[in-house]
């Protein structure tokens, strides 16, 4: 018997955000200090996406031109420091249509994450994007395509972690969201 993924609207994933945090005796992976700092950064990253990134204008007339239903399932987790900057555009843009419809699945938590594995990982974070008979149109992640590039240079060149994650974070605020929006527009169009 398949187990049922649990489905979170953004509001419930903000309010996790606020449950790890604000809990001294998380459980793991939260009871890590690296995980805990990874989600305090990430949640001071989300909410700057959210009150100062800007959703294209040919991305939003796009969007609000959608006449069908459309399922977007994001799967993601508070630790994952690419989906602290791609989550709130994906948030933003669905948030332009009623036609589309956001659930987010936490990628640990009995989540479609193994249908949709990137080389063999549970890389997050990962929408799809279904008709409203749950019919995969289309996936996007985990990372816009240059980032993704940039990642694998690095891998290749064995940085470290650390400077991994510097170069990701300088490369995400250079780009401003845009990468993320017009793949997502090109995914939309091409349906």
């Amino acid at each position: 018997m398949q187990k049922k993924h649990i489905i979170m609207d953004f509001k419930d994933l903000q309010q996790l955000f606020t449950e790890i945090l604000s809990n001294k005796e998380n459980k793991a992976p939260y009871d890590n200090a690296d995980y805990l700092n990874y989600t305090k950064l990430n949640h001071s990253r989300l909410n700057r996406w959210i009150k100062h990134g800007e959703v294209l204008n040919e991305v939003k007339e796009f969007i609000k031109s959608l006449t069908q239903n459309q399922k977007w399932v994001l799967i993601t987790e508070p630790w994952c420091g690419d989906a602290a900057h791609s989550v709130p555009f994906i948030y933003l843009i669905s948030s332009l249509s009623d036609n589309i419809n956001l659930q987010i699945q936490l990628r640990d938590s009995n989540s479609e994450i193994d249908n949709y594995l990137t080389n063999g990982g549970k890389s997050i974070p990962i929408l799809i994007i279904r008709d409203e008979n749950n019919t995969d149109l289309g996936v996007w992640g985990p990372r816009p395509e240059k980032c993704q590039e940039k990642f694998l240079s690095m891998k290749e060149q064995n940085l470290d972690f650390e400077q991994q994650k510097v170069e990701l974070q300088n490369w995400y605020n250079h780009d401003q969201g845009v990468s993320i929006q017009k793949e997502i527009l090109e995914i939309l169009k091409n349906l």
